[in-house]
């Protein structure tokens, strides 16, 4: 192709644009700013509410751009990066190529791109090129420029600033991956607050995002689960403890996602909701406000034929779908009341009992935080789901150990880490005593973590273990040859990004499904369910784990994971889930560093884009 041949195509253009001039209305060449005006969309609740939540608002639309017609000719359109060319928001700043008619501008690319015969292109600006440079010249630019209500995301998606409400019912393991993302989100530019139990306030506010109190406590939530490990009450006093938990999380969260800041009385009323599947209500609340809703986990929620739901024991393989859908249904009888005196107080209609709503979060934007190298992303998993891999926070970078423990780590051989987390535990004395003598067994130095189950009370423990109270993992972990814990999603990531074989003493729900995933890739003994913990046992896992070949299949794996980005991938998943029509307020420039002018051959390249009727 020469030069010739793209004047030729570009003049056939040129008189296709010219027609299509001459049929445009006046409503369609109105100004930038009246235009985006039109298109604005409210966060007001909905004039009609919907009888059900029978789909996702936040189902991304199936937008289909036409871009070559039958006549083959290149469709025009005036790109919102052209608009903030041409109608600035700095009065003197404008880049002298702007003042060229349509053609001129033609037949300037024409001359200044040339096309090689190995298919590259090559754009010519040099002095003795046919095109003035001094057209690239700017005017003089005065002032600041405002600070903009918009952002534009890694994927170059314009999107605006938005309140964003974080939703998170669970442990510290659960809230831990949620303050990264929403650490991330506020470096975009977004107002995050993170709504979860009072008990973990000073974890939020010490990250630097906003916090808001969620009812229900995690100790009690946590010993529930640990008693009855599954969905069903084992006792009737046990249904009460369940009832009121869930009553006053869900109670919370409009509060949560609409009330001032409780300490500046700030206002807040969110655009978006971020949520995991336990905050039994985020649904309602997002259909009350007609906000976009996404769903984020730690485990499997969305229904697949792989594998079966971690609160479902299935035996046989073909059950494995229907155990998330009667997970939905047990979940769902069981809340329902809450749910509709809930939807009542937002001036919704109520849900049939025996609705296929059932509470699932299938028809929403899901993103799973995992390593697809641990568990792939199942065949039957739309594209409203994402696996995003890992989201640690990271915290083991600002950590400063305590000289005695520094002190201890040097004096011997790398130990093992022994840790039940949130936790409780019947017999923390008993659990201990096995625990140390598994380690005397095996000749090998231990660090003992006490958690909420208070292992390691005894009045005096052996010089080759050491008791932690509290010391972030990720900069713990790699410390060890080894580590045994009770498989919260958060512990086992850490424990996997640090190369260390595990062996998982599981309590309830995921920590099975984990403990299972660590067996089958040969990162660990069998599981040991924390009812059959014993000397031998444990002695028998960890001489498992110190086999070298068990030691390097796990530092493989370190190294895949270490070269992921969860946290961004997780906020890239919400940016791009985001519906089409979010509100804009402001026209968006082309995306530059901060600080810099923009660049005569990016705007070039943009346009030359525009000109094959791509958009920016």
């Amino acid at each position: 192709m020469d030069n010739d041949v793209i004047s030729e195509d570009l003049s056939k253009e040129a008189k296709n644009e010219e027609s299509y001039g001459a049929s445009t209305s006046n409503e369609d060449v109105s100004s930038p700013k009246e235009t985006f005006k039109a298109k604005e969309v409210s966060f007001s609740a909905p004039p009609h509410p919907r009888k059900v939540l029978d789909h996702s608002i936040t189902a991304p639309a199936s937008v289909r751009r036409n871009l070559f017609p039958e006549n083959k000719e290149a469709a025009y359109t005036r790109s919102m990066t052209e608009r903030w060319w041409t109608k600035s928001w700095i009065p003197k700043h404008e880049l002298k190529l702007d003042r060229l008619s349509e053609r001129e501008k033609q037949k300037l690319i024409v001359e200044l791109v040339k096309i090689q015969s190995d298919g590259t292109v090559e754009v010519d600006i040099s002095d003795n090129a046919p095109v003035p440079s001094e057209l690239f010249e700017y005017q003089s630019m005065e002032g600041v420029p405002p600070e903009m209500d918009f952002i534009v995301t890694d994927s170059y998606k314009v999107i605006p600033k938005l309140k964003i409400a974080v939703l998170v019912v669970g442990t510290r393991g659960d809230v831990q991956p949620f303050l990264a993302i929403s650490k991330r989100l506020q470096e975009f530019g977004h107002h995050v607050r993170l709504a979860t139990h009072a008990n973990f306030r000073s974890f939020v506010e010490s990250a630097g995002v906003d916090f808001y109190p969620l009812g229900g406590d995690p100790r009690i939530l946590a010993g529930y689960m640990a008693r009855n490990k599954g969905l069903i009450p084992s006792a009737p006093g046990e249904i009460s403890v369940q009832r009121k938990q869930l009553k006053a999380i869900i109670e919370s969260l409009l509060p949560a996602c609409t009330g001032p800041d409780l300490r500046s009385g700030q206002p807040f009323k969110a655009q978006a909701i971020i949520a995991n599947p336990p905050a039994y209500g985020h649904a309602h609340v997002a259909e009350a406000l007609g906000v976009p809703l996404h769903m984020f986990f730690t485990m499997p929620w969305t229904p697949t034929s792989e594998f079966p739901s971690p609160l479902a024991r299935v035996p046989q393989t073909a059950g494995y779908w229907l155990s998330y859908i009667v997970v939905d249904l047990l979940v769902w009888w069981g809340i329902r009341g809450y749910i509709n005196d809930f939807r009542k107080k937002l001036n919704l209609p109520p849900i049939a009992y025996f609705s296929m709503y059932r509470g699932s979060i299938s028809h929403f934007p899901t993103g799973y935080m995992w390593s697809p190298h641990v568990v792939p992303k199942p065949s039957d998993w739309g594209p409203l789901v994402d696996v995003v891999g890992y989201c640690f926070l990271n915290l083991g970078s600002k950590y400063k150990p305590p000289e005695e423990f520094l002190r201890w780590i040097g004096k011997g051989t790398c130990p093992i880490y022994i840790g039940f987390g949130s936790m409780p535990l019947e017999d923390s004395a008993k659990t201990t005593n096995i625990i140390l003598e598994a380690l005397k067994k095996t000749g090998q130095r231990g660090i003992i973590d006490r958690g909420w189950g208070d292992l390691g009370t005894f009045p005096n423990l052996p010089d080759d273990v050491f008791l932690l109270v509290d010391c972030p993992h990720d900069w713990l972990f790699p410390q060890c040859a080894a580590v045994v814990h009770h498989g919260g999603a958060g512990t086992t990531a850490t424990g996997l990004r640090a190369g260390c074989p595990t062996t998982i003493v599981p309590f309830f729900g995921d920590q099975y499904f984990w403990a299972d995933r660590i067996y089958q890739r040969g990162l660990g003994p069998n599981p040991i369910p924390i009812s059959q913990l014993n000397i031998e046992a444990l002695s028998d896992a960890i001489n498992f784990m110190l086999q070298p070949d068990v030691k390097a299949r796990a530092m493989e794996l370190a190294k895949i994971i270490e070269n992921e980005d969860g946290v961004a991938n997780a906020v890239d998943t919400f940016h791009r889930h985001l519906p089409p029509d979010m509100p804009l307020s402001s026209t968006p420039p082309i995306k530059q560093e901060d600080g810099d002018s923009p660049n005569p051959l990016q705007w070039l390249f943009t346009q030359i884009g525009l000109y094959c009727g791509c958009g920016t």
